[in-house]
């Protein structure tokens, strides 16, 4: 292998910054050289990437990726930034495009809000980029995974690969939990931190959403054992015990099975608060209604009292 920096890469790979997408000021010439810098400097991470050659150097393409920390929307445009200088269009929870900070950036960067009660929108303007040639970024598991496992995977990934009729490629990274993952703080300066990629060969795309995403998953799943397993030949056996350790490796992580059961009770939690807010906005309405209502009455009356003075002045 060879090393750019503090990213490891097979002595076959020749890393390329040549599309015109590298040169957009903000993304381009900002975030992608900080983002190096910040994995490099402060996060301290050693990052091996495989097969960033599978990723288009030029053209449209569906990237499907894993989701096992928050960084993971930085980490995954590490290998396309590497081969061409090609710039990943992440599909996000609209969310965040919401906040005033964090949705100015989302929004400079041409990332693609999705609302989670009605995705149609997002899905189509995903089709629309990939039709102009960009690369879209998708977590098909829609959260992070406490197991770190492969979760079920939604539909939506085939779905967008088949209507735009781009390749739909399956993108691994294993370690970033370690920095920061689900129920547990950030660590800004992890020690020995490392973090393997591997980038699959595009999945069939079919018609049928259904068998196109039980493939994807299948490729993901594999990618994730070859990823672990170049992890454990490279590191050593992972600690027993660690939080960021699968169950299946002796880690104190919960099983596929348990993180299940309780991203389902946190999906209920989230659609009761989203109820109760709905609720919440419906009686505000009504009452900003009734006061409207109120004020409009009291003004009438107010009109009728001055015409009825003007008439006694009159007479």
């Amino acid at each position: 292998m060879f090393a750019v920096s503090n990213f490891h890469f097979p002595s076959d790979f020749t890393p390329t910054f040549s599309h015109p997408e590298s040169k957009e000021l903000v993304y381009g010439r900002i975030v992608i050289p900080f983002a190096k810098f910040w994995m490099k400097y402060v996060q301290r991470l050693e990052v091996f990437i495989k097969h960033a050659e599978r990723i288009p150097q030029d053209g449209p393409a569906m990237i499907a990726m894993n989701h096992t920390g928050y960084w993971d929307f930085v980490y995954g445009g590490i290998p396309a930034a590497f081969n061409g200088g090609r710039l990943v269009r992440y599909m996000a929870k609209k969310e965040i495009f919401d906040t005033p900070v964090a949705g100015q950036i989302m929004r400079s960067l041409k990332h693609i809000p999705v609302d989670r009660e009605a995705g149609a929108e997002s899905a189509r303007e995903a089709v629309r980029r990939l039709k102009q040639g960009q690369l879209v970024g998708i977590f098909p598991e829609a959260t992070i995974s406490r197991s770190f496992e492969i979760k079920e995977l939604r539909e939506g990934a085939a779905r967008i690969a088949y209507e735009g009729g781009v390749p739909l490629i399956p993108l691994i990274l294993w370690g970033s939990q370690r920095v920061w993952t689900k129920g547990y703080p950030s660590v800004w300066r992890p020690k020995n931190a490392k973090i393997i990629m591997y980038v699959g060969e595009p999945v069939e795309v079919t018609a049928d959403a259904k068998e196109t995403t039980e493939r994807l998953r299948t490729a993901m799943q594999e990618l994730l054992l070859k990823a672990r397993n170049e992890y454990v030949e490279r590191f050593g056996p992972m600690p027993e015990g660690e939080y960021w350790v699968p169950a299946s490796m002796g880690g104190s992580a919960p099983t596929l099975e348990e993180a299940t059961i309780q991203d389902r009770k946190d999906a209920e939690e989230r659609k009761k608060k989203r109820a109760e807010r709905n609720a919440m906005l419906g009686v505000q309405q009504a009452t900003d209604r009734a006061e409207l209502a109120n004020a409009t009455g009291v003004k009438k009356l107010l009109v009728r009292v001055k015409q009825r003075l003007r008439k006694i002045r009159t007479n």
